[in-house]
């Protein structure tokens, strides 16, 4: 995925290797990214397709691998953030990212506090959703707040092992026909499945949240080339734990709802069906043991993108004010991290309360179906020009690999406007 690997001069690659833990920022990144919604797709592909779709989950990993490894070898390389290498390409890129990550935030906001909130409301029937909702935003606005990131990468961590042991123990119980599971690693394209596809592939992962990547190498402390193979490493090991994860919820897809009638509900409460279908099969206590995992992956997130996201926007005000790169103001606990903290938290209440207002639903389908594809081609222009240093460029084989998942970002993001523009007109 890179290009000559040898030392550049004057480069720090000689000195002693890091002191590093498994957990890394690229643990942060996939947890953030797999969600409710990513965990219903992919709920789905099972019960539609059984075990056929399961070379997609490796598709999506490897994806996501490759622009994930991209966007922390720039920064390595550099030492710059992504804003700064998105800037360096001209104005362009920030008349684009400016009204993204403030539409972004706001009603990813809503749906994030909302996600939470159900299998809370799931296992307390008697509480209000909102309640649970706004509860999970300002105690993720807390925890994120008043903790550095040593603080963050510790309680997602937590997250995750809660995340893994519920949906992996859940694809145990249902005890999977090892041999079709093998099967579904050779390539098949069933009639009709091109959707699921592109969402289980596309969604396995995470979308904005990879370019924070680059910020949480900075945080960690990890921010000299001689962290590349750290890097590489802490990406790759991410990512299969990942695909572990994912590949858990198409088996219990395909063990307990292929060639059923159940049918999933739309959004994340499918994930309230599959709780209903693990209690009447296995009893209320896995039930709501599942539930506990369903909240984890949905908390992980709140937690990632209130940190992440924030750190981005926080960098993006700091160029647009003139600060020195590392300012204090756009650092983890800075005056613009709290700005977007607080965006994220306060305002997406009222759609809490009104529902998102179609307007807003249909910019957002758009802007969010767009990031993957402005993130593949600006890694292949920062990577392949002298805005990244020669020998930390892309090579053939790493150009190939992002052109490649350009090309499948673009296509993903034509289906997801042309879908978001049907159900708004529909609606």
């Amino acid at each position: 995925m890179s290009g000559d690997t040898a030392a550049r001069p004057g480069a720090d690659v000689t000195a002693p290797p890091p002191r590093w833990k498994v957990v890394g920022p690229g643990l942060m990144v996939a947890a953030t990214g797999v969600g409710a919604a990513d965990m219903v797709a992919t709920l789905v592909a099972g019960q539609k397709f059984g075990y056929a779709l399961l070379w997609v989950v490796v598709l999506g990993c490897l994806l996501k691998i490759i622009l994930v490894e991209g966007a922390g070898r720039y920064s390595l390389a550099t030492r710059r953030t992504i804003f700064e290498g998105w800037r360096s390409l001209g104005r362009w890129t920030t008349i684009y990212f400016a009204p993204y990550i403030v539409i972004w935030g706001f009603v990813y906001g809503a749906s994030a506090m909302l996600s939470s909130a159900l299998p809370l409301a799931a296992l307390f029937p008697g509480v209000p959703i909102q309640v649970f909702a706004i509860a999970s935003g300002l105690i993720g606005l807390v925890l994120v707040w008043f903790n550095r990131y040593s603080g963050f990468e510790k309680i997602t961590a937590a997250l995750v092992a809660v995340m893994f042991v519920t949906v992996v123990g859940a694809a145990v119980l249902t005890t999977p026909n090892l041999l079709e599971v093998l099967r579904g690693l050779v390539p098949t394209v069933p009639a009709g499945s091109m959707i699921n596809i592109l969402s289980v592939a596309g969604g396995v992962g995470g979308t904005i949240t990879l370019a924070a990547y680059g910020y949480w190498l900075r945080e960690k402390g990890w921010h000299t080339p001689r962290f590349m193979k750290v890097m590489r490493l802490d990406n790759a090991m991410a990512y299969v734990v990942t695909g572990v994860f994912v590949i858990a919820m198409l088996i219990v897809g395909a063990e307990l709802l292929y060639s059923t009638e159940i049918a999933l509900q739309r959004g994340d409460r499918g994930l309230l069906d599959l709780a209903t279908v693990l209690t009447e099969r296995y009893g209320p206590v896995f039930g709501k043991v599942f539930l506990v995992g369903f909240w984890a992956a949905s908390f992980s997130s709140i937690l990632g993108v209130w940190n992440g996201v924030s750190l981005m926007f926080a960098d993006f005000m700091g160029h647009v004010r003139g600060l020195e790169p590392g300012h204090p103001d756009t650092r983890t606990g800075g005056r613009w991290f709290k700005v977007y903290v607080l965006w994220l938290t306060f305002p997406p209440i009222i759609l809490v309360f009104l529902g998102q207002p179609v307007a807003v639903i249909l910019t957002y389908g758009v802007l969010g179906a767009f990031f993957m594809p402005f993130l593949a081609v600006t890694l292949i222009w920062l990577l392949n020009t002298d805005r990244t240093p020669r020998e930390w460029r892309n090579g053939v084989k790493g150009n190939v690999a992002l052109g490649l998942v350009g090309v499948f970002f673009v296509v993903l993001a034509a289906i997801q406007l042309r879908d978001a523009i049907v159900s708004t007109l529909g609606g």
